[in-house]
């Protein structure tokens, strides 16, 4: 069953469409755009909008449709217009609207448009199906992203894959470079070839080009027997260049004529040994700004930003947060042996508040850190560093998730309050259950249950009691008595 909406400025001429249409189907009609704002419940298939309604204040067809497209994302929009109004009806097909039609619309001009409809959502059901065939089983839970700006770069990744393109990768530290760069071999012609990694900035700036291109014997001090460089071992497959930016002008001459030649001289020979090897580089640094300060050879860094792909950091794609920690808590069950099931939600908050200096290997450390130190099979705050908490042990407030839905947005706030709720009405029983549920209304059940979802022991409360009483008595035995 489709869901399809109609919306016209002539209430008669959105009964007259949604007559000629399936009554099998969900339609909807409207007489304003303003009134069609789509509830959480209500994805539409196909939006028949006329020019009138399509155009309201805004002179722009490109910016309606952006604002259609913005509400109804995986909407076919079909737009209605009289005869006079034929152009404008056509300039929005230009601009991305599936078709149009004239009033006063028939029968079978309507179904003809509605089984193109149809023909095209096969289509793009096998496009959909063909893309998602192009990564392999390993890696279908890393691309799996709820951002945006990651989805931007896993659409880049499929376009430069299959070439021998040189590609440059930038971002901040442990955003996950590495990762990317061994996402593009897996899935290049060469996945079958070597994938040979070196991080330059590791290496002392006499062995770099060692490392790199290889020596002879006898080239220096130490070099008892030949070496191959890194570039003959990646001979067929990929050499991934992490940190680029730490190597030396001299090493970046020979880098330059590598990459222009596909020719390579190891240290101490004079032999040309022809390479054939696709190059990817890394770095964390601006490499203009390096350029700037001479620091960085121009040439080479347009012969390495071929195919630039830019890593975001995690603050900005913190909508894949819940997914990563749930994917390094079952890495870390194998790791580790453990059997965690979860993380609190009010961690998950305070997760997403956090600005994340080290992105996403931070968060792996952290993860790691609480699978280590967590006795029970559900990450609590107890288990994480103090930085994520205030100096009370409660979830540092974060401001209102707006990047959230409606109805998480509104669960993480409830969950926010029950936990401070009952922390404060079991700290005020001394955590006495039967008295602490009577106080809440409810029953001793009921508020056991809510202990353990927010990881509440009333242990912790009796003890807090006696460590008061205990001050409050040792204060009192040594009072000055001259004073009292």
């Amino acid at each position: 069953m489709r869901k399809m909406l109609v919306i016209t400025r002539d209430g008669s001429r959105s009964e007259d469409v949604s007559d000629l249409l399936d009554q099998d189907d969900e339609i909807l009609t409207e007489t304003t755009l303003e009134s069609s704002t789509p509830n959480d419940d209500l994805e539409v298939d196909t939006l028949f909008v006329d020019v009138e309604s399509l155009l309201g204040k805004s002179k722009s067809i490109n910016k309606a449709l952006k604002e259609l497209w913005a509400h109804y994302p995986s909407a076919a929009i079909v737009v209605m217009a009289d005869e006079e109004q034929t152009n404008v009806a056509v300039d929005a097909v230009k601009a991305g609207a599936f078709d149009y039609l004239t009033h006063p619309i028939g029968k079978d001009e309507l179904d003809l448009v509605m089984d193109k409809v149809r023909e095209s959502d096969v289509l793009q059901s096998e496009l959909d199906y063909l893309r998602g065939q192009f990564w392999d089983k390993d890696s279908l839970d890393y691309v799996d992203t709820r951002s945006q700006a990651m989805r931007d770069v896993f659409v880049k990744i499929r376009q430069v894959a299959g070439t021998r393109t040189t590609v440059l990768l930038t971002g901040e530290t442990g955003t996950g470079k590495s990762l990317i760069a061994k996402l593009l071999h897996r899935h290049s012609d060469r996945k079958g070839m070597p994938f040979i990694s070196i991080h330059c900035g590791a290496i002392p700036d006499s062995l770099v080009e060692s490392e790199l291109f290889g020596h002879e014997k006898g080239a220096f001090t130490g070099a008892v027997r030949r070496k191959l460089g890194k570039f003959e071992l990646a001979h067929g497959g990929t050499i991934f260049l992490d940190e680029i930016g730490t190597v030396s002008q001299s090493v970046q001459v020979k880098l330059l004529n590598v990459i222009q030649e596909r020719i390579i001289q190891r240290v101490g020979g004079e032999n040309d040994i022809p390479v054939d090897v696709r190059i990817m580089a890394a770095t964390n640094e601006d490499i203009q700004q390096l350029c700037d300060e001479g620091r960085f050879r121009r040439d080479l860094f347009y012969r390495l930003n071929v195919f630039p792909i830019r890593i975001p950091p995690l603050r900005d794609r913190i909508e894949d947060i819940p997914r990563l920690s749930e994917s390094f808590i079952k890495q870390f069950n194998g790791l580790l042996t453990t059997e965690i099931k979860g993380i609190h939600p009010d961690i998950l908050d305070a997760f997403q508040a956090y600005d994340w200096p080290g992105n996403v290997r931070e968060l792996e450390n952290i993860i790691e850190r609480a699978c280590i130190l967590e006795t029970g099979d559900v990450l609590l705050p107890s288990s994480f560093p103090p930085d994520l908490l205030d100096t009370q042990g409660e979830v540092v407030t974060s401001p209102v998730k707006t990047s959230l839905p409606l109805k998480e947005a509104r669960k993480v706030t409830v969950d926010k309050f029950e936990k401070q709720y009952l922390s404060s009405l079991l700290e005020q029983c001394n955590g006495v259950i039967k008295e602490s549920a009577e106080r809440a209304g409810i029953t001793s059940r009921q508020l056991n249950k809510l202990m353990t979802r927010h990881g509440l022991t009333k242990k912790a409360f009796k003890k807090q009691n006696k460590n008061q009483e205990f001050r409050s008595k040792n204060k009192a035995e040594h009072k000055d008595p001259i004073v009292s």
